[in-house]
């Protein structure tokens, strides 16, 4: 497993290869099997191959063109009636106050993060998006205000190997016991 954690690296270059529908299926399949609170299971996902959509995500995603040339997009929501099945109050966004709301999006980001690391091992590179604002990514793709985006992730064949970021080491961020 360390591997696909030592390999992955945010990919902003794609080649043309097109992604084949049973690798899209797996990443996905792997998102789905991730732990959440209460297995609440809130992630959802939308997966983009249409080019004019891809634009249109990218123009939200405060005009990032370099993501349209990833072949798939994966948006991943956030559904809070997970956790409140009733709910019918204003859009979701990052002024909600709702605790609720925080729980659904660390769960789903377990979910985005299994992608990422199954996409990884697959050979295909991705990028986790979410500079967008949610009322514009919501627009372009017509998603309900029930639901949170908490990423757009760019797959597709890597045209870029990017070096390894630096990390901090374990002394710099490990205490044991007590803070």
């Amino acid at each position: 497993m360390l591997e696909p954690i030592l390999d992955r690296r945010s990919i902003r270059k794609y080649t043309d290869e097109p992604v084949p529908d049973a690798a899209v299926e797996q990443i996905l399949e792997a998102a789905r099997l991730a732990p959440s609170g209460n297995n609440t299971q809130p992630w959802r996902f939308l997966v983009v191959r249409d080019a004019a959509t891809r634009r249109a995500i990218a123009e939200a995603s405060h005009r990032q063109a370099w993501m349209t040339t990833a072949p798939v997009h994966v948006v991943c929501t956030a559904d809070i009636r997970c956790r409140i099945p009733d709910y019918d109050g204003p859009p979701l966004d990052d002024d909600s106050p709702l605790p609720e709301l925080k729980k659904v999006i660390r769960d789903a980001a377990i979910g985005v993060e299994h992608l990422v690391l199954e996409a990884t091992a697959l050979g295909l590179g991705t990028c986790w998006v979410a500079w967008f604002t949610q009322p514009e990514i919501r627009a372009a793709l017509d998603i309900p205000g029930d639901q949170y985006v908490v990423a757009v992730i760019t797959v597709g064949h890597a045209a870029e190997s990017p070096e390894p970021r630096p990390r901090r080491s374990l002394a710099e961020l490990v205490r044991a016991e007590r803070w």
